[in-house]
Formats: structure tokens, sequence, C-alpha cells
């Protein structure tokens, strides 16, 4: 191992203790308190239900249709690198659908499973055109990087995601657990 660290330990009016020690580095560091009473907010925990990091897509994609009966992928998807494997990741898809007949429903899946498999998803019941918000939490457990993609399926007709021109916004939040 390398040099020693310094410490500065600062004793608690009544018991414990807290030590901030300052490893070996070149150069000066600074750490800058806020002039205000609070609790300090760490990397290594962050308070519960905050939001760590967001990741947000806004586009105009690529039409695609369907009249399967079974879901199918829209194409349409977002990734998110958790930084912890207990949060849970908050998921809102917002996209113009056309539905020609029967009734067309949207499900997210997480990698090949479906997160609303027990539900169906989101049906919608009305043929014609539509904005459509499909919004879970779901809980990865991983630090990998996860993909969320929406899928789409239709009883007795077609369904159509992503309308020419049309702005769909695909939103994933990391929430502190």
């Amino acid at each position: 191992m390398g040099g020693s660290m310094s410490s500065v330990v600062i004793s608690g009016n009544t018991s414990g203790a807290v030590t901030l020690t300052v490893p070996d580095v070149a150069g000066t560091n600074t750490l800058t308190l806020p002039a205000s009473t609070g609790t300090v907010l760490t990397t290594g925990s962050p308070q519960s239900g905050g939001i760590i990091q967001v990741v947000n897509s806004k586009t105009a994609p690529t039409q695609t249709s369907t009249s399967s009966t079974t879901f199918v992928t829209t194409g349409f998807s977002l990734s998110i690198t958790p930084k912890f494997a207990t949060s849970k990741i908050y998921l809102s898809f917002s996209i113009n659908t056309y539905v020609s007949a029967g009734i067309g429903r949207y499900t997210i899946y997480r990698g090949a499973t479906d997160l609303q498999a027990s539900t169906g998803g989101l049906a919608i019941v009305n043929p014609g055109y539509s904005q459509n918000t499909i919004t879970l939490l779901d809980s990865p457990a991983t630090t990998s990087s996860t993909t969320y993609t929406l899928y789409m399926s239709n009883d007795a007709g077609g369904i159509y995601a992503g309308l020419t021109g049309q702005t769909s916004v695909f939103t994933l939040m990391e929430v502190a657990a």
C-alpha cells in the first residue's frame, strides 16, 4: 500500500464520531458545504425517492403497424444504466396511435420480459387517432444497461404506432430505493 492518509475526527455531543479521511493526492481538493441546515447527500446513499438520473428521447420515429393478436415490437426503445441495483426505474412512453378496428394494446418489455403480462397492457378501445401514454415503475435489480421497448398488438384490426410526422416522448428515471 502507498503512503498514509490524513484524518480529522469530529466527536459527537454524547457519543459517536465522524471521521473525514483525505487520500494522498497531488494538488488540493475543496469540499464546499452549503450554508444551510440539512443532510449531506452522498453518492453511496441517495435519499429514498430521489431522482438519480433521467434519460429522455423526444423523436418523430418511423411509423410501424401490426394486425398481430400477440405482442410484437414497435421498434421504439430506450436504455438506461442504473447506478444502484436497488433503484427503481420509472418509465413513461407517450406515442401517437391509430387503431383501424378492434382493441389495440401497448405493453412494455424489459429485454424479453413483458412487464405488464398480468394486466394485458394499455388497451385502446376506440378506433381512430389518439395520443397514448403508458407509465410504470420497474425494479430491474441491476447496474447493467437495461432496455425498455414498447410492444403492440390488436385483437381484430390494425394498430399504427409513431404516426408519421408526430412526436413521441420516451422517458426513463432512476429513482433511489
